[in-house]
Parts: C-alpha cells; sequence; structure tokens
C-alpha cells in the first residue's frame, strides 16, 4: 500500500492530491492501536493540523481521512435533513461515530472501542487505500468481501459497460 503525491505547482494543492492506494495486512497492538506503514504517514499527516478523523461505513468497516479530505464530506452530511428518517440514520452512523486522532511518536493512532466493536475488529486487520482516505477491515471481513468476486457475476456495475483496464 502506497501513498502517491501528485507532482504539482504549490504544497497546498499537493496535499490535496494525495492518493491513497494499495493494501496492507496489519496487526493490533495489545491497547487497540495501529501502527500506520511509514510511507504511508506523510500523507495521511497532510492536513496543517496533522490531524487524522476515523468514522464508520454502513458496511462494518472503518474510513480514515486526513483531516482536511474529511471537512468537505462532514459539511455535505451535516447538510442533510434531521427529520429525513434514512438521512438522519446515515447522520448518526458518519457523524456520530467521528473521532478526530493524532499519531502518536511510534506512528500509531488507537482505534476507539466503540469503532473496534462496530467494526469487528480484534487484532489483524486490512488498510485499503481508497483515494482520498482508507478503509480499515476486520481481516475475515475484508476476506468475505473479495469472496463476493468469486461467488458473484463478473460483469462490471451498471454504468461502466465502457470500462476498461
Amino acid at each position: 500500500m502506497e501513498s502517491v503525491g501528485i507532482s504539482v505547482d504549490s504544497p497546498q494543492k499537493r496535499v490535496m492530491d494525495t492518493v491513497f492506494q494499495g493494501a496492507n495486512e496489519l496487526s493490533l497492538d495489545a491497547k487497540g492501536r495501529l501502527a500506520v506503514p511509514t510511507k504511508l504517514r506523510d500523507g495521511l499527516l497532510s492536513s496543517p493540523d496533522r490531524k487524522l478523523v476515523l468514522t464508520a461505513h454502513p458496511d462494518r468497516c472503518l474510513l480514515l481521512y486526513p483531516a482536511h479530505a474529511w471537512a468537505p464530506k462532514r459539511d455535505q452530511v451535516m447538510a442533510w435533513a434531521s427529520f429525513d428518517p434514512q438521512q438522519a440514520l446515515w447522520r448518526r452512523l458518519l457523524i456520530g461515530h467521528a473521532e478526530e486522532l493524532e499519531l502518536d511518536s511510534a506512528g500509531r493512532f488507537l482505534i476507539p472501542p466503540a469503532l473496534r466493536k462496530y467494526a469487528g475488529i480484534d487484532r489483524q486487520v486490512m488498510m485499503i487505500g481508497q483515494g482520498a482516505y482508507f478503509e480499515i477491515w476486520n481481516l475475515s471481513a475484508w476476506e468475505a468481501q473479495i469472496s463476493q468476486m468469486d461467488a458473484g457475476p463478473r460483469g462490471l456495475p451498471p454504468g461502466l459497460e465502457n470500462f476498461s483496464l
């Protein structure tokens, strides 16, 4: 897994163009801390305040954002109608579980117990780059996600018929 910085003119533009990609299997320590691989730290700490945000995803994984990348998403979610039951449910999940974090001197962050419980994370995790953020999965849940590709249809989702690799 790597953080790829795209060459640009200014440091501020460079921060916005960090792309997270790849997958790493990692282990939590006994206190529930996850050590971020060294090669990913600069990209994750690209926010001016060097903060991270960790929140829940409806697929029972966690999302890890640099704070500057999370801010516009948070603002979008906060604009959702609180009286619409479906929007309120998603808002509770995404905003209600959001935790601001910092890496310690060893490059680790604590996954709060409520988020570990939500995602079923105990020891082994997969950290999967998704462009502007990472997904953090319980290892067996990640393997189940991957096995769905083997069990299901091999075609592309609707709207991607002209996509090729």
